[in-house]
């Protein structure tokens, strides 16, 4: 029944070919309503949240779970709990291009919530240290699944003209999650078992984001790949408007197949045709995190702390930094492009941990130091959310070539969360070997390495369809071989 209700949609569309021939005359320049891709982005959108929320909820938490569950003044016991999640993201992204593209967007996004409904019920739950390991080690894998298939849906579902305001909605979602478990666990030192509650709480965004996929949007992109096209025309009607089912169904067409035979193998991605993009991926996640921002995150408390400054309040400057410049890069993505925004962002981040190199050393003293370190701090936060931070995930959904999208997304993210564990792990060792102004100097100088990689590598993409940006990436590659 569901088959002939879509070959009737399609007979309906096509019969109605000229009267959209003839709205499409009457208005040349209309572009797709964002209206109607929102609700699906938003939906997409709770996966970021429940990813900022986890990274954060045992920040204000840990000390009131390590007492209750027997390993306080466990340093390492301490550590797993906050960086066992980062293996199961390693796993969960690793194979996120394989679940996205063998059961679609719509279902590993249910797939992404079901690992971290379960996971935080046993964190919740949890009697002893291993039971708590063995739960954020559920929810890592979700964290992992969720953000590269957010950025794969965002991209594929979004008009052109507000993709990269849409792509900035994830980070902004990863922002409120952050603050949102930093707020939620600040009664945990006082009140008793309230760190259960913190875990509990994670598990009603992720049953929305569950249920609410189920009635939202599959990609089109995908389903064409797999040789759906009927439902592929259905979906970009929801998604955009019956005028623009043909424009976009044409788009398409001019890189996708819609045979599904056109399978990639990974020694293609890693060595192969395909070693350009992925190379350019690959370093601009390694440098997003070379920069240092991870370890800003898990260890600004302690600097602030080291002036003094209570850590709730530390947590919430850099939090408001985070959401302020991930809305201000939201408003600005679509007007001055990503490259801008990128060049931009490592550049001022450069610059911050200069402030962070001047602070440590014998030229500031007592409140100047104090002034230097935590401003440059939030100047680095603040930069970072302007485009470091959501860019790289956007722009590579973008350029990816639309049969390698998925796969290609997922080796490139595992590559991110290997730095990122390496940086947490080693970043307080190193802090005392080199200590804090040759530390500091390697942060800004891959932040300027940065600028350099995205002047010389990174396509705009602004206002481009996906097919227009492949097609123009062909062309590049084929000029520089």
């Amino acid at each position: 029944m569901r088959g002939r209700q879509r070959v009737a949609s399609r007979e309906h569309m096509l019969g109605h070919d000229k009267d959209e021939n003839l709205a499409s005359v009457r208005i040349p320049n209309a572009k797709p309503s964002w209206q109607r891709s929102l609700r699906h982005v938003i939906v997409a959108s709770l996966s970021s949240f429940l990813y900022g929320y986890h990274i954060g909820v045992v920040n204000e938490t840990l000390e009131s779970i390590s007492i209750d569950l027997g390993f306080s003044g466990n340093t390492m016991a301490e550590g797993l709990v906050v960086s066992i999640c980062l293996g199961g993201a390693f796993a969960g992204s690793l194979f996120s291009g394989w679940i996205a593209d063998g059961v679609g967007r719509r279902r590993s996004f249910q797939l992404c919530a079901l690992p971290m409904i379960i996971g935080a019920g046993m964190s919740a739950t949890a009697k002893s240290l291993w039971g708590m390991l063995l739960g954020r080690l559920f929810v890592g894998t979700g964290m992992g699944l969720g953000p590269p298939v957010a950025a794969l849906y965002v991209a594929e579902v979004s008009p052109p003209a507000v993709r990269g305001a849409f792509g900035g909605l994830t980070q902004i979602a990863t922002c409120l999650g952050l603050m949102g478990s930093l707020f939620i666990g600040i009664p945990a030192k006082e009140i008793v078992g309230w760190w259960r509650i913190c875990f509990w709480v994670s598990i009603i965004p992720a049953t929305m984001l569950a249920i609410f996929m189920e009635i939202c949007a599959e990609s089109p992109h995908w389903l064409f790949k797999i040789g759906r096209t009927i439902e592929a025309e259905a979906e970009f009607e929801k998604l955009l408007g019956g005028v623009h089912v043909k424009p976009a169904m044409t788009e398409l067409s001019k890189s996708d197949r819609g045979d599904g035979s056109d399978s990639v193998k990974l020694s293609e991605l890693i060595y192969g045709r395909h070693f350009r993009v992925m190379f350019i991926g690959s370093t601009l996640f390694a440098l997003q995190q070379l920069s240092g921002i991870n370890a800003v995150f898990y260890f600004s408390s302690t600097v602030f702390e080291s002036f003094g400054v209570p850590s709730d309040i530390a947590n919430t400057c850099v939090g408001i930094c985070n959401l302020l410049g991930s809305i201000i890069a939201m408003i600005l993505m679509d007007k001055l492009g990503r490259k801008v925004l990128l060049l931009g962002s490592f550049l001022g981040m450069g610059l911050s941990m200069g402030l962070q190199v001047i602070a440590a050393s014998s030229f500031a003293s007592g409140f100047g130091a104090m002034y230097l370190s935590v401003g440059g701090m939030l100047l680095f936060v603040l930069a970072f959310a302007l485009g470091a931070g959501p860019v790289p995930c956007l722009i590579m959904s973008e350029i990816l070539p639309g049969h390698i999208r998925a796969k290609a997304m997922a080796i490139c993210l595992a590559v991110h969360w290997v730095i990122n564990f390496f940086v947490g792990l080693f970043f307080l060792r190193m802090l005392e070997l080199v200590g804090a102004q040759l530390l500091y100097s390697s942060f800004g100088t891959f932040c300027l390495i940065a600028v350099i990689f995205v002047k010389k590598y990174i396509l705009e993409t602004k206002g481009k369809s996906l097919q227009e940006i492949e097609i123009a990436l062909l062309a590049q590659e084929a000029t520089t071989t």
